[in-house]
């Protein structure tokens, strides 16, 4: 009976997650589900045929220490999904700079490792901004992200050095669509299109994540979209279990803001069909490998 291992973390409580929505179809397929702390020690990872990330959301937190972990399950009996040389490749933002120089479009971005005033003031003059972006190369749930007006940003410019000061970190222009439009995810399991939507801050705020307030919509997107999502997948060092496509509208064009390779909400409660095609996907790769 095959057996997989979701990897989580200890506490969610402020999080929204819909995993559990893949458990009933494992089981009616005959296959054995747990869900285990990244943070659990001496794991038998040997146990499991498949451990597969999902609700990991503090590994940023410790993210050498969330690398090991990775590693030892590598090491193990168990298939890690996705693979660890993928995770490796997306647990930092440049992997942005590898779409862009495989003719992938991606939002304007100005890439750091020392921060000063000078960064921000330049920024505004090459991207003919009123308003920016700031935030950690090795980032995620918009942690330490920074909305930054030309006019007022320097008030901020000591909690910009204290949070900077001794991080990589990227700029970019912030985009009006995010607020005015939205942001697009389109979600693909085993390579295959599944489903798609989009993103929405509430009133006031440019973060779309639900926990900030941000509400989604099932949506159905074009062939221009799901062209551009292609580009991104063909252009990752391997082939993904499941992946996250952000797109947002820059300039009248999309443009790539995330390829989320290692825990992305694939939310799975707002098409229910997309639980069943996620494990179906697993299940493929199960018989192809047996």
């Amino acid at each position: 009976m095959p057996s997989v291992a979701f990897l989580s973390t200890d506490n969610l409580e402020d999080f929204f997650v819909y995993d559990e929505l893949l458990i009933p179809y494992f089981n009616q397929k005959g296959w054995i589900v747990d869900t285990i702390s990244w943070h659990a020690a001496s794991v038998n990872w040997d146990a499991f045929d498949y451990v597969i990330v999902r609700s990991t959301w503090d590994y940023q937190q410790d993210a050498n220490a969330f690398l090991c972990c990775l590693k030892q399950i590598e090491a193990s009996r168990a298939t890690l999904f996705n693979p660890l040389s993928l995770m490796q490749w997306n647990i930092e933002k440049y992997y942005l700079r590898d779409l862009e120089n495989k003719g992938v479009p991606i939002v304007e971005t100005v890439w750091g490792d020392t921060f000063n005033n000078t960064v921000i003031g330049d920024a505004f003059l090459k991207f003919d901004s009123d308003t920016l972006v700031i935030k950690p190369v090795l980032s995620a749930n918009a942690d330490d992200t920074f909305k930054l007006s030309r006019d007022t940003w320097e008030k901020d410019a000591h909690l910009l050095s204290e949070t900077f000061g001794q991080r990589n970190f990227m700029v970019q222009p912030f985009l009006n669509s995010v607020v005015e439009e939205g942001e697009y995810s389109l979600f693909y399991f085993g390579g295959a299109f599944s489903h798609a939507n989009k993103k929405v801050p509430k009133q006031g705020d440019f973060r779309v994540q639900e926990e900030h307030g941000g509400s989604l919509h099932l949506v159905t997107v074009d062939s221009e979209q799901l062209d551009i999502a292609q580009k991104a997948l063909l252009a990752m060092p391997c082939e993904a279990l499941y992946a996250r496509v952000d797109l947002v509208r820059q300039k009248g064009e999309w443009a790539i803001m995330e390829l989320e390779l290692i825990e992305p909400s694939l939310y799975f409660n707002l098409d229910e069909q997309s639980p069943l095609r996620f494990v179906e996907a697993l299940v493929n790769c199960y018989e192809a490998q047996s």
